[in-house]
């Protein structure tokens, strides 16, 4: 048996943040988890690293108070499967457009739980309930939402 649900691919290290219940919070220029909302997400780890600047180090080093080692070991977890893997699940909460207007203490929470700086004008997603898979499913990834079927035993 299987459950069948929809993915998305996200590039290291942000797959492994999500999956290790750093990120909560994902970011998008349009609502494409939107009609997700309830259901529950296939994290897919793409084989390509996040290409931006290191915001995402950060981040973690500045907000959230980690240490090179503490980054290091997040880091490994996310690689635990290696790439080219639906390696998990997360819930889908609700999607808004985060205003350009907004600044201060507001932007710096909505930051932190991104774990990616300048979010004005995203929609914005919020993300529950991380899980590991027993296993990696090999799976190629799909541009923006695609659908995985995933075998009942590697479930959590």
């Amino acid at each position: 048996m299987s459950v069948q649900v929809r993915c998305l691919s996200f590039r290291q290290p942000y797959a492994g943040l999500v999956l290790d219940g750093v990120k909560t919070l994902e970011s998008r220029w349009r609502p494409l988890l939107a009609p997700l909302e309830g259901h529950t997400l296939g994290v897919h780890i793409a084989r390509q690293d996040w290409e931006q600047d290191a915001d995402w180090m950060a981040v973690l080093g500045g907000p959230l108070g980690m240490n090179r080692a503490q980054i290091g070991a997040l880091r490994d977890s996310g690689e635990r499967f290696g790439r080219g893997v639906v390696a998990g699940l997360v819930d889908v909460g609700g999607t808004w457009l985060c205003p350009a207007s907004l600044h201060g203490e507001e932007l710096q929470q909505l930051e932190q739980a991104a774990v990616l700086i300048g979010l004005q004008e995203k929609h914005l997603t919020r993300l529950s309930n991380p899980r590991w898979l027993k296993e990696p499913l090999r799976a190629r990834g799909g541009r923006d939402l695609w659908t995985v079927e995933i075998p009942t035993e590697l479930l959590p």
